[in-house]
């Protein structure tokens, strides 16, 4: 049958029923009080992601703050073990939807009840772990720069399969809640990344579903005999 892209929306939002890895090697960052969960989709480990940014949707000076986030987060992946490099090519005029191609972008995604102001939509083959491609959207409403940057560097975290933690100490991870946290991964963050990809390397999980699924049926198929199941949002 035919292989289904399939784009998970994840909002910054609980998920329900979702198995998340919890331990961490590191003894001052206990889950879900200084370190997050981790078991979302990431990128597959040593891959090269390629990040372009919408250019009609951000101005000249906010976006050396989108590429603070993709630097720090670059900084460590020896450090996390996940061997993937966030390599920033330039503007876009377009979505670039190319195999780990990674597009930041604006969308209307602001949510007054849960102040939600970004997301990040991970596409992929089927329901497996492994981002095919992706895209992070923030809300033109968020202006500020240091804001930027935090958000970009949160929604990147969901890549590396890190779960919000919204319990979790001001600062202790850049998963924590609102548009003030930290730019870039924390100690406790690289610890829980690291542990994320030795899981990852041990087995395949099936990405948790959020509460939105888009069906793209526009790639390139693929034979494959594998059956779509895809639960109602």
């Amino acid at each position: 049958m035919k292989r289904n892209m399939i784009g998970l929306i994840f909002t910054s939002i609980l998920l329900i029923g979702v198995a998340t890895g919890q331990s961490t090697s590191s003894p001052a960052c206990k889950v879900n009080v200084q370190a997050p969960a981790f078991g979302l989709w990431t990128w597959a480990p040593r891959t090269r992601v390629n990040v372009y940014i919408l250019e009609a949707n951000f101005k000249h000076e906010e976006i050396p703050y989108l590429l603070l986030a993709l630097q720090q987060w670059d900084a460590v992946s020896t450090q996390t073990g996940s061997g993937v490099t966030l390599n920033y090519e330039g503007t876009t005029s377009a979505p670039v939807r190319c195999e780990n191609c990674l597009t930041i972008m604006r969308g209307a995604v602001f949510n007054k009840k849960t102040r939600h102001a970004a997301e990040v939509i991970s596409y992929k083959v089927d329901r497996a772990q492994i981002t095919k491609f992706a895209e992070i959207r923030i809300d033109p409403l968020v202006t500020d720069p240091r804001s930027l940057t935090h958000l970009s560097s949160h929604e990147l975290g969901h890549g590396f399969g890190l779960v919000d933690c919204y319990s979790c100490k001001d600062h202790s991870t850049v998963m924590n809640q609102g548009l003030n946290g930290p730019e870039g991964p924390t100690a406790c963050d690289i610890a829980q990344v690291r542990e994320a990809y030795k899981d990852l390397n041990t087995r395949l999980r099936v990405a948790p579903v959020t509460q939105k699924i888009l069906v793209d049926e526009g790639e390139e198929p693929e034979d494959d005999d594998t059956p779509v199941v895809i639960p109602k949002p």
